[in-house]
C-alpha cells in the first residue's frame, strides 16, 4: 500500500511539473495598419510613438527609443523579464521578440512560456486602444 502512494505521489509532481511549464510558439505581431480615427487628421510617427508608450506604460512595460522608429519595451515580472522590439511608422506597427529571461525560451523550436504570448496580445491591444483615441 506503501508503494502505490508513492508511485502515485512521484505522478503527481511529475504531471504537476509539466504542466507548469506550458510553452507555445512565439507570438510575434506583424505589420499592423495604423487607421487613423480622424480622417481630418493625418498621423505622425510622433504620434504613434506616443501611443505605444502609454499603452505599453499602462500595462507596467518600461519603453525606451532606441531610434526613430524603433523602441524597445521590457516587462518584468517577479524573476521573469520579456523584451520586445517595436517598430513604428505613421502609418504601421509591427512587435518581435528580442529576448528572455526565465520563459523557457527556446531558440531552435522558436517556443517560449504561453504567458509571454498573453503579454505580447494585451500589448497589442493596448496600442490599437492609444491609437483609437488620438
Amino acid at each position: 500500500m506503501k508503494r502505490i502512494f508513492k508511485i502515485g505521489f512521484m505522478f503527481l509532481i511529475l504531471v504537476l511539473g509539466f504542466t507548469g511549464c506550458r510553452t507555445s510558439n512565439i507570438l510575434n505581431v506583424p505589420q499592423q495598419t495604423i487607421v487613423a480615427p480622424d480622417t481630418k487628421k493625418e498621423m505622425t510617427q510622433d504620434d504613434v510613438f506616443k501611443a505605444i508608450a502609454r499603452a505599453a506604460g499602462g500595462l507596467g512595460w518600461i519603453v525606451q527609443k532606441q531610434s526613430d522608429g524603433v523602441v524597445q519595451a521590457t516587462l518584468n515580472i517577479r524573476d521573469h523579464q520579456a523584451v520586445a522590439l517595436i517598430n513604428y511608422s505613421a502609418t504601421d506597427y509591427s512587435i518581435q521578440y528580442k529576448s528572455s529571461v526565465n520563459l523557457n525560451y527556446d531558440a531552435s523550436e522558436q517556443t517560449i512560456h504561453s504567458n509571454y504570448n498573453g503579454w505580447i496580445q494585451n500589448l497589442d491591444n493596448a496600442i490599437k486602444l492609444q491609437i483609437s483615441l488620438l
